[in-house]
């Protein structure tokens, strides 16, 4: 879908943003903490994977918008409508009655 993609690509761009500024933020108390670059840039990795994560089950929790449910309605009326035919076109249909089985002569 298209939308799915520029999300993914704000979310690509959130993240790297999160992790430049960490990154940043690291690097700027490396010297006073004693913290290796390296190891800042692992700190900073693993604070942007975490914050994916998070937003990822925000989006799974998150409620449905309104379009989502006007949408939802629109189907469920369609679906409704379409049984509705079916019920009125189809005639009451019974089952043949299964024949007894014929003895063996």
């Amino acid at each position: 879908m298209p939308g799915e993609e520029q999300d993914d690509k704000r979310s690509a761009s959130r993240a790297d943003q999160v992790r430049a500024a960490a990154a940043q933020a690291f690097e700027a108390t490396a010297g006073q903490a004693g913290i290796s670059r390296e190891r800042a840039q692992g700190l900073a990795d693993e604070l942007a994977s975490a914050a994916g994560r998070i937003r990822g089950a925000l989006d799974e929790i998150r409620p449905a918008t309104a379009d989502e449910v006007r949408a939802l309605r629109a189907e469920l009326r369609a679906l409704e409508a379409r049984v509705a035919r079916l019920e009125t076109a189809a005639p009451a249909r019974t089952r043949p009655r299964r024949r007894a089985p014929r003895p063996a002569a």
